[in-house]
C-alpha cells in the first residue's frame, strides 16, 4: 500500500532545504568566528615592558653600553617616551621586568652599588609607576638575575659558566640586597625574583668552560641545570622570608621558550620535588618562537605549565621575554600562541626601547616599540602600534576568554572584563595577504556596540574606526590584509 505525504509537509521540507542551502552559501562567503566572553579560561595578569640598560658589556668603565638609549636623549624626549608607554594615551602596561646585571659587587665581602649601572632603567620604571598610579592603576614588577658577578662562578670571570656552590648563599644574598634596595629605596613594588636569563642553554659556552664567550653577541647568564633551579627554590625561600620579603615570589628562571622548559627537564624537576614546588611563586619562561623547528625553537606548548598546575592549580605563568619579530601582524599571532597554546597569564616582550647600535655583533632582535639613534633622535616603530592593539585590551585582573576562528591565517584573542573597570575586548588578527570577511558570533555580553581600532602592515597605526554594531549577537567585519583590529565593548 502506498503512503502519500500531505502537500503542506512536502512544501515545508522543500522550503527548509532551500533555506538551509542559502544559509550554507552565505556562511561560506566569510570566515566563521566566535568570542565567548562568558567562558573565561584563566585570569589575566596583563602585558608588560622591559627597559634593558646593560646586557653584555665586558668593561663597564670603558663601555657602559646603555642599550635602552635614554642617556642619549633630552629630558623632554625621555618624558615623551614615558608618556608613550605609560601615559593616558599610551600602551598602559601592567607588568615590568627589571634586569639585575653582574656589576653591582666586585667581591662577596665588598659593598654593593645598585645605582651606577641601573640609572636609566630605574628612571624608566619610576616614571612609569608614577603615571600608572595617577590613572588609578598599579604595576607588578619582577627582577631577573642577568648573570651573576664573576665571584659566584667556578671560573671567577665574567659570564663564567658554572656556579661555585660554596657561593650559593652569597649569591642569594646578592639577590636579596637588590630586591630590598628597589622596594625600600626606590619604592618600587617588586613581587617576583627570577633566577636566570636563558641559563638553560649550555651550548653558549665552550665544552671545557674556560671561556665566558662574552663580547661575541651573547648577553649575560650562567648555566642553570634543573637540579640547580630546585636547589635555589629550596635555599632562597627561607632567606627571603627572614629578610622580611615574604610576599616576593620566586620564579624558576627564564628558559628560551616553553618547549625547552618542558623537554629539557625543568618543569619535571620542580614538579618532582615537593619543597621546590611549594616554594615556586610564578612559572616563567621566554616565549621565542619562529614557526620552525631547530636549534633555537620548538612549538608553543603548555605541557610543562600543565604538569605544575596539576599539583598547584593556582600557579600563574608569564612569558618574560619574546621577540617583536618584524613588528608586524604576525607578532600578535605569536602572542596568540603563548596565550592559547602555552596558556600563560601575562606577556612581557623583549626591550621596548632599544638602541640597536650598542648590541655587540648586531642586534638579533631589532624589533621594538621605540628606537633610539646615535644622533639623539628617537622613532616610534610600527611594533608600538601593534603592541598597543593588544596591551590596552588585556589589562590586569581581566580574564582570557574562549574564542574560535575557522581559518588558520586568522586568530582571535579575547579578554573579558572579569569585574574590573576595563571593557570586554577582543583582537582579530588577519595574517593573510588579502582582505578577509569575518562573521563573529559574540556571546556572554550585553553590549551591542564596539569601538574599533586598527593597525596594518601598510598604513593604519592604531586608527580609530569608530563604532561597530552587532545585530542578534553577530558582528560582520572585513579585515584588511595583514592587519590587527581591536574591538572594545561600549
Amino acid at each position: 500500500m502506498k503512503t502519500y505525504l500531505p502537500l503542506w509537509f512536502i512544501m515545508h521540507v522543500v522550503l527548509c532545504s532551500v533555506s538551509l542551502v542559502i544559509g550554507q552559501a552565505e556562511n561560506f562567503t566569510a570566515i566563521q568566528a566566535r568570542v565567548d566572553f562568558d567562558r573565561p579560561l584563566r585570569p589575566w595578569d596583563g602585558f608588560g615592558v622591559n627597559y634593558v640598560e646593560v646586557p653584555q658589556t665586558v668593561d663597564y668603565n670603558k663601555d657602559p653600553q646603555e642599550y635602552g638609549g635614554f642617556s642619549l636623549l633630552t629630558e623632554q624626549q625621555r618624558q615623551e617616551i614615558c608618556d608613550l608607554v605609560f601615559g593616558a594615551d599610551g600602551l598602559q602596561p601592567g607588568l615590568v621586568k627589571m634586569f639585575y646585571d653582574p656589576w653591582h659587587q666586585e667581591d662577596p665581602e665588598g659593598s654593593l652599588d645598585h645605582e651606577r649601572t641601573t640609572k636609566w632603567m630605574r628612571y624608566f620604571v619610576r616614571e612609569g609607576l608614577k603615571r600608572t598610579r595617577d590613572r588609578g592603576d598599579d604595576l607588578t614588577i619582577m627582577t631577573t638575575l642577568y648573570g651573576p658577578p664573576a665571584w659566584a662562578t667556578k671560573q671567577k670571570f665574567l659570564r663564567g659558566r658554572d656556579l661555585d656552590r660554596i657561593m650559593r648563599k652569597d649569591l642569594a644574598e646578592y639577590l636579596i640586597d637588590w630586591i630590598k634596595f628597589l622596594r625600600e629605596q626606590e619604592k618600587l613594588p617588586v613581587r617576583y625574583v627570577s633566577l636566570h636569563n636563558e641559563g638553560e642553554d649550555w651550548l653558549r659556552w665552550p665544552a671545557d668552560g674556560n671561556d665566558g664567550n662574552i663580547g661575541k653577541g651573547h648577553d649575560y647568564n650562567m648555566f642553570w641545570p634543573p637540579e640547580q633551579i630546585v636547589d635555589f627554590l629550596i635555599l632562597l625561600r627561607p632567606m627571603l622570608d627572614d629578610a622580611g620579603l615574604q610576599d616576593v615570589g620566586i620564579t624558576p628562571g627564564e628558559s628560551t621558550n616553553w618547549f625547552r622548559f618542558h623537554t629539557w627537564g625543568y618543569a619535571d624537576a620542580i614538579a618532582d620535588n615537593p619543597t621546590a614546588l611549594e616554594n615556586l611563586g610564578l612559572i616563567t619562561s621566554h616565549g621565542f618562537y619562529s614557526g620552525t623547528y631547530g636549534r633555537w625553537f620548538g612549538d608553543h606548548r603548555s605541557v610543562g605549565i600543565d604538569s605544575l598546575r596539576e599539583k598547584r592549580p593556582e600557579l600563574h605563568a608569564w612569558v618574560t621575554s619574546t621577540s617583536w619579530s618584524r613588528m608586524d601582524c604576525r607578532n600578535l599571532f605569536e602572542m596568540y600562541g603563548n596565550i592559547y597554546s602555552a596558556k600563560v597569564n601575562g606577556i612581557i616582550p623583549w626591550a621596548a626601547v632599544q638602541r640597536p647600535a650598542k648590541w655587540v655583533g648586531g642586534d638579533p632582535n631589532p624589533g621594538c616599540a621605540v628606537r633610539v639613534y646615535e644622533d639623539g633622535r628617537y622613532e616610534i616603530m610600527r611594533g608600538y602600534y601593534y603592541y598597543k592593539q593588544i596591551c590596552r585590551a588585556g589589562r590586569p585582573g581581566m580574564a582570557v576568554a574562549r574564542t574560535m576562528s575557522m581559518d588558520s591565517e586568522s586568530a582571535i584573542i579575547a579578554f573579558s572584563s572579569n569585574g574590573t573597570k576595563h571593557p570586554d575586548a577582543f583582537i582579530l588578527v588577519n595574517i593573510a595577504d588579502k582582505q578577509r570577511k569575518f562573521v563573529v558570533r559574540i556571546n556572554g555580553i550585553a553590549s551591542r556596540t564596539f569601538e574599533a581600532y586598527r593597525t596594518t602592515d601598510e598604513a593604519d597605526r592604531y586608527k580609530n574606526l569608530g563604532l561597530v554594531s552587532i545585530n542578534r549577537g553577530i558582528l560582520h567585519y572585513e579585515a584588511p590584509a595583514l592587519s590587527v583590529t581591536t574591538f572594545y565593548a561600549k
